[in-house]
């Protein structure tokens, strides 16, 4: 029997298949903290054309790639859009505070001048 898959449906981990370390993997680099930090903030599906990120697109992607496959986001073709939430609910269940510790050292960084992005 064969299947026709869609091509562009993306793989994300399931929540019991997230790892710590891909995550803090994830968040370790500067242009993906800050890619979290915006979602976090925003609080909504944000595109990635609505990041202004001082990296070329192929790097972007490459970026939202990693978030993905690490477990921090989820994306999703919305026509030629492809919007990403955080997966907040799925982190803080399985990394209970991490998340936001993450985001608040981060900007406690950012208010002593130490922003990398």
């Amino acid at each position: 029997m064969t299947t026709t898959a869609d091509p562009r449906a993306l793989e994300h981990p399931a929540r019991d298949r997230i790892r710590l370390e891909d995550v803090l993997h994830a968040l370790a680099d500067a242009v993906r903290l800050r890619i979290v930090r915006d979602l976090a903030g925003e609080g909504a599906e944000l595109s990635c054309s609505d990041f202004d990120l001082p990296v070329t697109k192929s790097t972007t992607t490459h970026h939202f790639r990693v978030l993905r496959e690490s477990g921090v986001v989820r994306q999703a073709y919305r026509g030629t859009a492809k919007l990403n939430t955080l997966r907040r609910d799925d982190l803080d269940a399985l990394f209970p505070g991490l998340l936001d510790a993450v985001l608040a050292a981060s900007a406690a960084q950012d208010g002593r001048g130490g922003a990398a992005v």
